[in-house]
């Protein structure tokens, strides 16, 4: 059996799924289908926006912060003899 995966994109109408293209597949071919909603609104980086949170919008409070944990990971910390 050869795996051939190809993505299109398609319309959910009930319980049929509209392709925008041909698969190239014959009919009653036998199919595993996984369903991926496609979000038109998306904006490229707005998770990683939404996971700083506060920081988003603060790279200067964000690198003061980021040295500050630093400096407090240092204290108390043994030298290392080289």
């Amino acid at each position: 059996m050869i795996n051939k995966t190809l993505v299109r994109n398609g319309i959910i109408r009930g319980k049929t799924v509209e392709l925008s293209e041909d698969s190239g597949l014959c009919d009653g071919q036998k199919v595993r289908v996984t369903v991926q909603v496609i979000d038109e609104n998306h904006v490229p980086g707005e998770g990683l926006r939404r996971a700083f949170g506060a920081w988003a919008d603060d790279s200067e409070g964000l690198d003061e912060y980021l040295e500050w944990n630093r400096q407090q990971r240092k204290i108390n910390r043994p030298e290392i003899d080289p």
